[in-house]
């Protein structure tokens, strides 16, 4: 059996002021196996931020399910990256509520993660089993990254092993939690 150390930054309190320290983190975390970073981004403003750090260590893919602002979404398909907006909330759907209350467990930022990863795979802009970063936070800015198994969000549950969601590594996570509906 081989051991394997990677760092994990925790944040005392959540919130946009970790979003540089996350920014570094997942540059930190990025190696030849992972190529995409995808963002939770409200107005598009977390979205170019990585997407301008990261443009030569990987794409990034922001999401949002509201419309970004123009200009920041033009920033971050001008730094290599994607900009998804207006999109559905799997975890938000019908029969999802106990799937998504366990990831709030983890706190907001987590759950949001997962499910842009989850989107970005919907929208097959990841490929299924593909190892990538999610990024999000609690309410503005990033707190919390996770390196994770790519999946669709119909097979986040399969019987197919290789299919699965697999939630790999906390790459930062604030300690205390926020969560809302």
């Amino acid at each position: 059996m081989v051991r394997v150390e990677k760092p994990t930054v925790y944040f005392s309190e959540p919130g946009p002021e970790n979003t540089d320290d996350v920014i570094e983190a997942v540059a930190k975390r990025l190696e030849s196996d992972i190529t995409k970073v995808v963002v939770a981004s409200t107005s598009g403003e977390t979205g170019a931020r990585f997407a301008e750090a990261l443009k030569r260590k990987a794409r990034v893919i922001a999401v949002s399910h509201e419309e970004m602002n123009r200009d920041l979404k033009e920033r971050t398909v001008k730094m290599g990256g994607v900009a998804v907006d207006e999109i559905h909330l799997p975890l938000h759907g019908r029969g999802m509520d106990d799937v998504r209350n366990a990831f709030y467990s983890f706190g907001q930022g987590l759950k949001v993660a997962v499910e842009v990863i989850l989107i970005a795979a919907d929208k097959r802009l990841l490929d299924s089993g593909e190892i990538v970063i999610g990024v999000a936070g609690s309410g503005t800015g990033a707190d919390t990254a996770i390196v994770a198994r790519a999946t669709k969000t119909r097979e986040m549950f399969s019987e197919d092993s290789s299919k699965k969601l697999e939630i790999k590594e906390v790459v930062a996570m604030p300690l205390k939690k926020e969560w809302w509906d």
